[in-house]
């Protein structure tokens, strides 16, 4: 299995955090953070990609979390606030899900509309 999934992401950028090595991921959310990349001009850095079960548990995520289906990122860009990140990504993702937290962007392509924001 090919560790790149786009010109400007790999794999591993979306892997599990526990080390347990589960990188699936969507290619339509990739295709979505390459949006985000060529409109900021600026490298997206994935905080959080996919995860198992465990790991979603131990970080607190939701049992519904997208990022158990390799559907969800969680997102920063050096010099662009989350909410400038959230504001063009509703531009780009009339469905899908949009998070904006202090420190992150949550994106991801569910196939219904979510907006919320976090702590």
């Amino acid at each position: 299995m090919s560790n790149k999934l786009s010109e400007h992401f790999s794999r591993h950028e979306f892997a599990c955090h526990c080390g347990c090595g589960s990188a699936d991921v969507s290619s339509e959310l990739v295709d979505v953070l390459e949006q985000i990349r060529a409109r900021f001009g600026a490298p997206v850095v994935v905080t959080s990609g996919r995860r198992c079960e465990a790991h979603n548990r131990k970080c607190g995520g939701v049992t519904s979390s997208q990022h158990l289906a390799g559907t969800a990122a969680d997102i920063h860009i050096e010099g662009v606030t989350p909410q400038q990140i959230a504001d063009y990504a509703e531009t780009i993702l009339p469905a899908g899900g949009i998070g904006i937290y202090s420190t992150f962007t949550h994106i991801d392509v569910r196939k219904n509309r979510a907006r919320w924001q976090g702590i």
